[in-house]
């Protein structure tokens, strides 16, 4: 497979997409991001990596970074001899159909969310990472150095100051779900670590790279083992059916991957067995999703015939 080759006419495709939609603007930090940007890269499974467009620009990793926590979390459940089964206890594996940060299902099913990647989902998530580790966004923070191999990689103090004082709806999520008994540590912290996690700058580079374990079936760039290989097929399984918001249905429909969205405009996507990919572009859909990202990964599939299908 010349990658190079693929990339560069995916790229091509997807310029007409670029600018279109609408970049994030309930966040301040984001909003100023301009919508003309665009970036892909493929990170094979033995970590060569090629890449088109702004690929190598650092951008505001947002929900993406849900992917990465979980992972962290099932992995970290083994040490803690409580295995992957702890936190599935606390939130679901079903789409949700309804905005990432809606109320609505969690009153009507006590508090605990419909799957990992919708806001009171990663909240759970973040919360049992915090319990894990003590300081779930500095470890989050170190295991995507490592994976991707980009030291240099920190926290956006501008974004995360922004969640924070536009958080008001992720902050009644955490306390709702508190009121059913569904967080171990103090909102605040819960609420803080939460943002900081999503503040995380990284390239389309980055992402791909740091995302080869479930392409790899579990295992770490350095050949140890992260996760076993039915686990990382459960984070694709969910990324799959859940992974960009309330458009997964469609989204599988069109490219056919596991795949994580975020409204800083990227998208992760997984080919398992043979690579991972991001695509970055921040003008979104009414659902929150890339438009010329989705466009590119459609392109992807098309040009290659890979899929999950």
């Amino acid at each position: 497979m010349d990658y190079q080759a693929v990339i560069e006419e995916v790229a091509a495709h997807a310029r007409p997409y670029v600018g279109q939609g609408q970049v994030a603007d309930y966040i301040p930090a984001l909003e100023r991001v301009s919508a003309d940007r665009f970036g892909i890269a493929v990170a094979d499974i033995d970590g060569k990596v090629y890449g088109a467009g702004d690929w190598e620009v650092p951008f505001s990793v947002q929900s993406i970074s849900k992917t990465f926590s979980l992972a962290l979390v099932m992995a970290q459940g083994h040490s803690s001899h409580s295995g992957d089964d702890e936190i599935w206890r606390r939130v679901g594996r079903e789409p949700s159909g309804t905005p990432f940060n809606s109320l609505v299902q969690l009153e009507a099913e006590n508090g605990i969310p419909r799957n990992p990647f919708i806001n009171a989902g990663a909240l759970v998530v973040t919360d049992r990472l915090l319990t894990l580790t003590g300081d779930a966004s500095t470890a989050l923070l170190h295991f995507l150095r490592e994976e991707s191999g980009n030291p240099d990689l920190a926290f956006d103090q501008a974004v995360a100051d922004s969640e924070a004082d536009h958080g008001d709806r992720n902050a009644a999520l955490a306390h709702f779900m508190a009121s059913f008994g569904n967080l171990e540590n103090p909102v605040p912290s819960v609420i803080e670590h939460y943002f900081w996690q999503c503040s995380i700058e990284m390239s389309c580079r980055d992402l791909a790279v740091a995302g080869g374990f479930l392409a790899r079936h579990g295992l770490r760039a350095d050949g140890s083992r992260l996760l076993e290989a039915r686990e990382a097929k459960r984070i694709n399984a969910v990324m799959l059916t859940c992974g960009t918001y309330d458009a997964a249905g469609e989204f599988a429909y069109r490219v056919g991957l596991p795949a994580k969205s975020g409204v800083g405009g990227g998208i992760v996507a997984v080919v398992p067995g043979r690579c991972t990919l991001c695509v970055w572009s921040p003008g979104l859909d009414a659902r929150g999703n890339s438009v010329a990202g989705a466009a590119a990964l459609d392109q992807f599939t098309t040009l290659t015939g890979w899929s999950v299908f």
